[in-house]
């Protein structure tokens, strides 16, 4: 089991606010598991006792639309936290946090979080303004969907994943996803998803090795209106 203290996760999320010795009391007490692809992490509506730390794989929170139907809300990768805003709140969760890929997650108990959000200030400072940063990007998506086509909104998609995740060996995005997962991300029908997809290879925008996408031109994706 990895130790807090020395782990390289801390750095990209609010533990690194943290001091060594509060870092070596989480360790003491946290527990690591391994979440399968497709796996729940925890459910919308849920009371959380504690939060996640994600050391690897991607997950995505997405949040039941009145249709029944999921809207992804954002895409979870290795260093972030899950579940700070619920504990802080004290409220149950607002979304669903699902596995993309097998991943590995620390849960550290909400005691230990609290404590810590009571005693450091640069703790709590830095935890706020990562929730701000949430907010900020949720002020943009509701934009994007109100302003943008989905063709645009699809090619922003794929360019972020490509900045964001990276690429495999082949050139194809490290991301897998489906195309119901495309449609959930963009906020539009699967069947239009996959046709715009189908559209972006016509024009030469992507390539597709199977199930994986490969972005073959990134400035054409870029100048898409």
């Amino acid at each position: 089991m990895s130790k807090c203290e020395s782990c390289i996760i801390k750095q990209f999320n609010s533990l690194k606010s943290l001091s060594k010795e509060e870092l070596i009391r989480i360790s003491a007490c946290k527990t690591s598991r391994t979440v399968k692809k497709g796996e729940i992490i925890f459910d919308e509506g849920e009371m959380l006792n504690g939060v996640f730390c994600v050391r690897e794989g991607i997950g995505k929170l997405t949040k039941l639309s009145a249709n029944g139907k999921d809207q992804t809300v954002t895409l979870v990768v290795k260093g972030e936290l899950l579940g700070q805003r619920s504990i802080i709140s004290d409220e149950r969760t607002n979304l669903r946090a699902t596995a993309l890929n097998d991943m590995e997650l620390c849960f550290i108990p909400k005691s230990e979080i609290m404590k810590d959000l009571n005693n450091n200030p640069n703790f709590t400072l830095d935890l706020l303004k990562r929730m701000a940063l949430d907010l900020k990007e949720a002020d943009n998506v509701i934009v994007n969907m109100a302003q943008k086509s989905v063709r645009q909104r699809l090619a922003e998609a794929l360019l972020n994943i490509n900045e964001s995740f990276g690429t495999n060996a082949d050139g194809t995005l490290s991301v897998l996803l489906s195309r119901e997962d495309f449609a959930s991300i963009v906020g539009t029908a699967t069947e239009s998803a996959i046709r715009v997809l189908s559209q972006f290879k016509k024009e030469g925008l992507i390539s597709t090795v199977g199930k994986k996408i490969k972005v073959e031109n990134l400035d054409g994706l870029r100048r898409i209106e």
